[in-house]
């Protein structure tokens, strides 16, 4: 939704000229998880629409690499400048992927969930881009029940409303057609890993960080920060914990 969201800013506005950016994307699904392939399947179909559109592709190109496997992964962790962890905060699906992009330098874009909230507190949240909503914030939502995705999508037309309807209305259906999957489980089943409720602060923290890519002395030390921090996720320390906290070896 965010690049689908960043080509639309472009061809409305010509003069919006986004940093220089290729969204790499990456990862695999089980052979009966037909959600995930339809997500997929909309990675390439917005992928085929961007990169073969002269207009943007100079400033924009989608890549998404099948098979995140280790053999693929140890090209990705050394070209990525930035690390996207974006799972919905309490649901800590990062896995270990944004601890081995902090070790390569990427600097962390993501919600505060997982190891993000480690890598945060290790090399100071000034050295990340944390955005979305909290934990506690979801559970209160939740509760109270009143978070209505339509509301969301109905009050900003041209933003997420337009990826959404985007997502049924032939825009990206050029390779095998429109993603009424993906719509109803938003929409119809309320955004249920909330984002819709998430994206606008996602886009925003997503354009101050590229905002701040061209001053490299910044960036770069903030790189660092996150290199040097990141020996705390060691194999060691770890194995180390692991025996003395839960095996209750010495």
């Amino acid at each position: 939704f965010k690049v689908m969201s960043i080509y639309n800013r472009m061809l409305d506005d010509p003069s919006y000229k986004p940093h220089k950016t290729t969204f790499i994307i990456s990862g695999k699904a089980a052979s009966a998880y037909t959600f995930a392939k339809e997500v997929i399947r909309l990675i390439n179909s917005v992928a085929d629409v961007i990169n073969n559109d002269e207009r943007v592709n100079d400033y924009i190109k989608v890549a998404f690499i099948p098979n995140f496997a280790v053999s693929n992964a140890q090209l990705i962790y050394p070209a990525a400048d930035i690390s996207e962890q974006i799972s919905t905060a309490g649901k800590e699906a990062s896995g270990t992927s944004n601890m081995k992009l902090m070790m390569n330098g990427a600097i962390t874009l993501g919600t505060l969930d997982g190891a993000n909230v480690e890598i945060a507190e290790l090399a100071g949240m000034e050295n990340e881009k944390i955005f979305g909503l909290k934990v506690d914030q979801i559970e209160a939502m939740r509760a109270r029940g009143d978070y209505f995705a339509w509301d969301v999508v109905n009050a900003d037309p041209n933003g997420i409303g337009r990826c959404v309807r985007q997502l049924t209305d032939g825009t990206f259906a050029g390779l095998s057609g429109n993603f009424n999957q993906i719509y109803d489980e938003l929409m119809g089943n309320n955004d249920y890993d909330l984002v819709i409720a998430d994206f606008a602060s996602y886009v925003q923290a997503w354009e101050e960080l590229t905002a701040s890519y061209d001053d490299q002395h910044s960036w770069q030390r903030r790189a660092l920060h996150n290199i040097a921090n990141s020996g705390h996720f060691s194999s060691d320390r770890t194995i180390r914990e692991y025996a003395t906290d839960i095996w209750g070896l010495n």
